[in-house]
């Protein structure tokens, strides 16, 4: 897909009135949080949004996150990396998809869509063996902000997780909210974005 320099601001949570430019390249997935853009493309490689341009940072991720709990991302073999002092360091447990805009910690969804948030215990840890705690449920897309956590089911069916927090990640149940969504992507500012089908990004 081509890159929109609006929906990078829409993302960072700056106002979304300004015209779009173009950004050259293509990405098939990208996310942004605390100031910084990355995404991958559809050979896996990695980039970073740097003024004007995309920096190819080293390494193959099928999905990279930026936010509070650091710079995250999955491979094709569903294995953890987060990127520590200048490189990505695995991380025990396997995810498809991972969400670092959380409240300090990773939530994300497996293969099977089941959803995972990392034990608050673990968060700060720069070790391997990390643990993660299951919510109920299943979406195939996860995306958690400022003020709670999002979910997409297969079906394309939208919920919001209650009561997340920094120390209670897991939340307490799932609320169904009105509409049907390809994708729902919560920004570090808690600010909620959708995109349907067809490709039109809504803000809630």
């Amino acid at each position: 897909m081509k890159v929109y320099i609006c929906l990078i601001l829409m993302f960072l949570g700056i106002a979304a009135g300004n015209r779009c430019t173009l950004i050259p390249g293509k990405l098939r997935q990208l996310d942004a949080g605390l100031g910084q853009v990355y995404g991958v493309n559809d050979d896996d490689s990695i980039f970073r949004f740097s003024v004007n341009d995309w920096v190819q940072v080293p390494g193959k991720l099928m999905h990279v996150s930026v936010g509070p709990a650091g710079i995250w991302g999955a491979n094709r073999q569903f294995n953890i990396f987060k990127f520590q002092n200048g490189d990505w360091a695995r991380k025990s447990g396997f995810l498809r998809q991972v969400d670092a805009g959380g409240n300090t910690y990773l939530g994300g969804v497996n293969k099977d869509d089941l959803v995972y948030c990392l034990n608050p215990y673990f968060t700060g840890f720069t070790g391997a063996d990390i643990s993660f705690d299951q919510l109920d449920g299943h979406v195939k897309y996860y995306s958690c902000g400022l003020y709670g956590c999002w979910g997409v089911t297969a079906a394309n069916d939208i919920f919001h997780r209650l009561k997340v927090e920094a120390n209670n990640c897991r939340g307490n149940e799932w609320k169904q909210v009105e509409g049907v969504m390809f994708m729902v992507e919560v920004g570090t500012d808690g600010s909620v974005y959708a995109i349907s089908n067809t490709g039109i990004v809504y803000k809630r």
